[in-house]
């Protein structure tokens, strides 16, 4: 579905050429050897060795297929006119197209009945030009063939005789199909059907006629050359000699003007042809029920969805008009979107190579026989779509998204089918006549006792078809999801009266077609308008001009994804998130820009005018980017201009005539087409016609716009080239080159892949690198770096798509649906059997690190092999695809990703048996590149391995380290530590002593946030200084550190038998230039050492803070707590630390209280916040009758009642947290209840306060403290959920 102006650039006739093809008599039969090649190819895919001989293969000849079944060339033998400059005659390409099969043979006692097809070449820029072809078969006059034949059959013969004799195992795959098993060695019976006797039988060989036209006008093509064939075939002689009416098609019948209908003679009867207006769909002439039908609707939405997401797609028919119907019926269906990648609907045999393609594809291929599906072998299977036409079967790619609103949408589509009498489910026996395709449902309804009169009723079809399964299905999900079916008017399938005359029927069943085609595609296309219907506000509009824009296009971001994405209703996103990232969507965005400079692409013209319109029915009522579904509203519109169309014609073309001809040409001979007289044919008439005018008018206006566009100084040639390589990857390579196919042209198009691959590559991982930079720069106010996880995810899908593309390039044999991961097993295999024999070191770099930090962490071993086995052991992955996304994820994870495929693409004799010469995977510069391209990937952290596999098990390991200059690093006691993670925690695990290291495994935690470590404070040597707790993921090799550095032990320090510790992120050290210069901050930061020891018995020899950077503090710390709401829920991370981190709301609130606090030592014991709080509590329990205090101490009796409960609630927890501890743990409290702003002021006017307090502290500030109460209760809008190992044992 290209625009419609490119494909007719400079054409303004109905068709460009007339071509007959079929069999050269002077050279005889040649066999085809292109197509003898590809079954040798084929048949040393499927395992022959590579010493056997190929069956002749020089002469491509192949005994053990009988003749008639064999392969010949044909030849184009004649086409008229013999050039035309806007469209250049492919001979090959249009050669192949015709007959892709080559010629074919058959006797009288087979069946011959003509086949239509259609064919579609795109050359380089994307342009289109469509062909229709009639095969038909013809006697075969030519003595010599008829022998060459009988020769043949008699070498055949003698050849299956001696193989059926020695009973070897020859394929005889022609004779299978037609003798009973039990026979096949009585040779009589084997002569006997598969025999030609040149005395006995008639030869027949096939001949195509085809007209190649600048515009799909698929049913008139057809039409006029049935007539054709009919004038042949037919007893008597056309009333005109058949140059009369090609000359009259090729010259004298011009193109409708848009929105307007074309009647043309054709032999026998009128031709019709019509073209949708300037505001309408583009024009799409093939019959897309029949799409429906062969499919059925689920499946054809599935197909829809793997097109709109860019995947391999492979059609699979016996029939190349199928083929051509589904591959255009889908494309149309992506309006305003166009498909940018190969496409191919029609493979000839001599292309197999071609589904090598590492990118995107849309092929068709044509089937040998009904259920050959198993011999098939594709290279690549991780993202192909499947789809067997035939039987009616698709096969999908793993996990993809659903089309939003899936349900509504197929429920849609059936109304309208419905209304047509087509079951949603399709036709699986559909054969090719539309008569025979009435749903019997709908027959027995209108010929039923009433005569047909049902027609104008109102019936509820869903009664009607009870019996249907998909509708009961329908139904169903329609009562869960509380869609009502609404009861629709039916007409029945015109039946023909016995008035009208078969012609008229036969235009009134098109009609159907035509309205029912352009019905469904408004559905379609309904759906993107309401999706993207306010796409406009998040194109960026370019600041400089077209030039430098289409210089630089590739660094530009074009389109704001995240806040587009972030506008959309939520069940829309994954889908959403995955087709903006597609380079159909970067195309449509690419034109919407250029569109400033020049005129406007007709696809997006006509969109977004629908979405114009949309925005000004629906002001009285804005239902835009709800996630409610809007039905399409213009279907009746839209099968009414299309009626008006048809029955009253606009045009009439001039109406064929005798041409000046030889005397004694245009001889007419019963079932052969005549040889044509090329004079007449090879040129128009000289008279300009009234039509050539407005070619003229046209080309003027082209002038002007050419003229007009120098002006603006770009060169066409120039923007043309920046276009295309602005929306290069898999552009270059719209379709294989259909004529040359020697080993040069098959290298170059690989080449061409490779390049292509690498561009990717690079684009990918920059657009990993920038999202992901991007949200770090951003957030870098506090340690929560990430980017949305559903973006994140789509990226990595990609990424995972582009390395399965690459792996399967040039694979000699393929093994599994993940080349990726069957290559991996390869090397598994290879390393298993080098470790059994040389015992290896232990990868270098961990070492490195232990010597670094100074940590006693044991080195976690790094190995691709050990990565491999715990994706191994992950039970909830059940394929290979699957299981080579997982095992990416790891490495992405980890950052080795570049490291391990480094020691995969350089095992050069694997890759050497694994791979052909021209893989990406044996270009060893491109590989250099690729694997820095992946390197940059280390430059930030990902997730992607621990927040997707949440529910599996993970081994963990924990340490704890004392601080040995200070205590006794060896405890009396038993210490016991509880990990949590954003994801669960472990519960309370005892340590083992004096080893104070442990491993345990548990379900997935995600993200580590906090330790409890403790201990029971038994044994002489209970007291405990506690460095740091360390706990690495032993599959991720994340390692998290939980600073301490106080006491742990009765009388020492705050007291506290037990502490919660917040953790940090550690970045391995990991010596690769790459990671040395762009670092990024830790993800996770936590109350370092410092900080807690000044403010404890350690002595406070740090600076103290002064009232303006306490102040400052508070408001950092409160709006990063507002930050962490404002994300969306599955983005936020750890609240837990930004609670009780470094810089969190717990240690700014602990800055105010320590401001000018009287913290001598009395006798030698330490003085902490919550002694002052617990005398504070004393003071409104008990209330010292002091005089001046009385009237104040009513009023603060009365606020203390929130205070005191939640006070004595901790104290009398089973915890021995310590008075910091309490401390921290009553702050938290009260930001959860939103109690924080009533209990500062309550503190601040305690006349406990004057003794602990010095004058000028800030909580004797009134207006510090007013402040402090505005900024506190800005937290008041949120809800705050604490994590479970924060408030154990609280009982309120």
């Amino acid at each position: 579905m290209t625009s419609t102006s490119s494909s007719s650039s400079g054409s303004c006739r109905f068709a460009d050429y007339f071509v007959l093809a079929g069999i050269d008599t002077d050279s005889g039969l040649e066999p085809d050897e292109l197509s003898a090649l590809c079954q040798w190819l084929e048949a040393e895919r499927y395992g022959r060795s590579q010493d056997t001989p190929c069956p002749n293969k020089a002469s491509g000849e192949n005994f053990d297929q009988s003749p008639l079944r064999r392969t010949f060339k044909s030849k184009v033998l004649a086409h008229y006119p013999q050039n035309v400059e806007w469209n250049p005659f492919d001979q090959d390409a249009v050669n192949m197209l015709c007959m892709p099969k080559g010629l074919s043979f058959r006797t009288q006692a087979e069946s011959r009945e003509p086949q239509f097809h259609s064919f579609l070449i795109t050359r380089e820029d994307g342009s289109r030009t469509y062909g229709f072809v009639l095969t038909f078969y013809e006697e075969v006059t030519c003595k010599q063939i008829c022998s060459a034949m009988q020769t043949l059959y008699q070498m055949h013969n003698v050849e299956q005789y001696s193989s059926v004799y020695a009973s070897s195992s020859c394929s005889m795959d022609s004779l299978a199909s037609s003798i009973d098993e039990g026979d096949s060695t009585s040779l009589a019976k084997l002569q006997r059907y598969n025999s030609y006797d040149i005395s006995r039988d008639t030869l027949y060989v096939s001949k195509c006629i085809c007209l190649i036209t600048p515009l799909p006008f698929m049913q008139a093509c057809r039409k006029f050359l049935l007539q054709l064939h009919k004038a042949v075939s037919s007893q008597q002689p056309p009333p005109l000699p058949l140059e009369s009416y090609i000359h009259n098609v090729l010259y004298e019948v011009p193109l409708p003007p848009p929105g307007r209908s074309l009647k043309f003679s054709g032999v026998y009867g009128p031709v019709i042809c019509q073209r949708p207006g300037p505001s309408e769909l583009p024009l799409f002439d093939f019959p897309l029920r029949e799409a429906f039908e062969l499919l059925g609707l689920e499946n054809l939405v599935q197909l829809f969805t793997c097109v709109l997401l860019e995947m391999q797609i492979l059609l699979y028919s016996q029939d190349y008009q199928r083929l051509m119907t589904v591959a255009e019926g889908i494309t149309t269906l992506l309006f305003p979107f166009q498909w940018q990648h190969v496409y191919v609907p029609i493979l000839p045999a001599s292309l197999l190579h071609f589904l090598d393609a590492p990118v995107p594809y849309l092929m068709g291929l044509q089937s040998k026989e009904p259920n050959d599906r198993s011999k098939l072998e594709l290279p690549q299977e991780a993202n192909l779509c499947f789809v067997d036409i035939d039987n009616h079967f698709i096969e999908l790619p793993e996990d993809f998204p659903q089309f939003p609103n899936k349900l509504e949408f197929i429920q849609e589509i059936s109304e309208v089918l419905l209304q047509f009498g087509i079951p949603p489910e399709g036709n699986l026996h559909c054969s090719e006549s539309a008569t025979q395709l009435k749903n019997l449902a709908l027959d027995d309804l209108v010929n039923d006792k009433k005569n047909g009169n049902l027609t104008g009723n109102t019936i509820n079809m869903y009664e009607l078809l009870k019996g249907n399964e998909t509708l009961a299905r329908l139904q169903a999900l329609a009562k869960r999801t509380g869609v009502t079916v609404e009861k629709m008017e039916i007409a029945a399938p015109p039946t023909a009266g016995k008035e009208k005359d078969t012609k008229c029927r036969c235009s009134e069943e098109e009609l159907r077609d035509y309205k029912l085609a352009v019905q469904l595609r408004e559905v379609f296309a309904n759906r993107f308008t309401q999706m993207f219907a306010d796409y406009e506000a998040f194109v960026i509009q370019p600041a400089q001009d077209m030039e430098s824009w289409l210089t630089n296009r590739e660094q530009m971001q074009n389109f704001d994804k995240a806040s587009f994405l972030s506008d959309q209703p939520e069940p829309n996103l994954p889908f959403l998130s995955h087709f903006i990232e597609t380079q159909m969507f970067a195309t449509f965005i690419d034109n919407k820009i250029v569109s400033l400079w020049e005129e406007k692409d007709p696809l997006l013209r006509v969109f977004d005018s629908r979405i114009e319109k949309m925005k000004i029915y629906s002001v009285r009522i804005p239902t835009l980017r709800t996630s409610n579904y809007q039905k399409s509203t213009v279907l009746k519109e839209a099968a009414q201009a299309i009626e008006q169309r048809l029955v009253k014609i606009d045009h009439s073309a001039i109406h064929p005539h005798l041409l000046d001809m030889k005397i004694g040409q245009g001889k007419y001979e019963q079932g052969f087409f005549p040889k044509l007289q090329s004079d007449v044919l090879a040129t128009g008439p000289t008279n300009n016609n009234r039509w050539a005018n407005r070619g003229a008018t046209a080309q003027r206006r082209k002038d002007r716009l050419r003229q007009h566009s120098e002006h603006l100084g770009l060169d066409n040639d120039l923007k043309e080239k920046y276009i295309q390589e602005a929306r290069s990857l898999g552009k270059s390579l719209r379709q294989p080159k259909l004529s040359d196919l020697s080993p040069a042209v098959i290298a170059q198009t690989n080449w061409k892949f490779v390049e292509g691959l690498l561009k990717e590559c690079r684009i990918k991982t920059k657009r990993m690198l920038v999202e992901k930079m991007g949200h770090e720069a951003v957030e870098l106010g506090h340690g929560e770096a990430n980017i949305t996880g559903l973006e994140e995810n789509t990226l990595i899908a990609s990424l995972c798509d582009l390395l399965e593309r690459i792996w399967s390039h040039g694979l000699q044999v393929k093994q599994g649906k993940s080349a990726l991961w069957s290559h991996l097993l390869h090397y598994q295999e290879s390393e298993e059997k080098r470790e059994a024999t040389v015992e290896t070191p232990v990868a270098a770099w961990p070492e490195r690190r232990r010597s670094e930090t100074g940590l006693n962490l044991p080195t976690l071993r790094v190995s691709l092999i050990h990565d491999m086995r715990h994706v191994q052991h992950m039970s909830e992955i059940k394929t290979d695809v699957g299981r080579a996304r997982a095992w990416i994820r790891l490495s992405l994870e980890k950052k080795v990703l570049s490291q391990q495929l480094k020691q995969l693409m350089f095992n050069h004799g694997l890759i050497k048996k694994l791979y052909k010469r021209y893989a990406f995977l044996r270009c060893e510069e491109e590989k250099e590149q690729f694997l820095y391209h992946l390197l940059s990937l280390n430059a930030v952290d990902y997730f992607c391995f621990t927040s997707v596999f949440t529910t599996i098990m993970i081994p963990y390991r924990a340490v704890v380290i004392p601080i040995k200059k200070l205590s006794n690093s060896i405890t009396t006691s038993n210490p016991w530590i509880g990990v949590s993670g954003e994801l669960g925690d472990t519960g309370v695990m005892q340590i083992p002593k004096n080893v104070l290291e442990m491993t345990f495994e548990c379900q997935n935690l995600g993200k580590l946030t906090t330790v409890q470590i403790g201990h029971d404070n038994s044994g002489l040597l209970a007291k405990w200084l506690v460095d740091c707790v360390m706990v690495r993921n032993e599959i991720t090799g994340h390692t998290y550190r939980f600073p301490c550095g106080r006491w742990l032990g009765k009388g020492v320090d705050d007291g506290s038998l037990e502490r919660i510790l917040v953790g940090e992120l550690i970045i391995p050290v990991v010596e690769e230039d790459l990671s040395k210069q762009c670092r990024t901050p830790p993800q996770l930061r936590s109350p370092t050492i410092a900080r807690r020891l000044s403010t404890t018995s350690l002595g406070g020899k740090t600076a103290k803070p002064n009232a303006g950077q306490i102040q400052e503090g508070i408001g950092e710390s409160i709006n990063n707590i507002v930050k962490h709401f404002h994300k969306p829920e599955k983005e936020r991370g750890s609240l837990t630390i930004l609670l009780c981190g470094e810089n969190g709301l717990v240690s700014a609130l602990e800055q105010v209280f320590h401001h000018g606090f009287k913290s001598a030592r009395l006798f030698q014991k330490n003085v902490f916040i919550w002694d002052f709080i617990e005398r504070a509590v004393a003071y409104f329990e008990t209330g010292e009758e002091d005089e001046e205090s009385q009237v104040n101490l009513l009023q603060l009796k009365d606020c203390s009642r929130t205070f005191c409960p939640y006070v004595n609630a901790i104290n009398a927890a089973p915890r021995s947290i310590g008075k910091d501890g309490k401390l921290q743990l009553l702050v938290c409290l009260g930001a959860r209840d939103h109690l924080l702003p009533r209990w500062i002021p309550l503190l601040a006017e305690c006349p406990v306060i004057s003794r602990m307090y010095e004058d000028g502290a800030l909580l004797r500030d009134r207006a510090m403290v007013n402040s402090l109460i505005r900024v506190l209760q800005t937290l008041h809008e949120f809800n705050i959920t604490l994590e479970a190992s924060l408030v154990k044992g609280i009982d309120l």
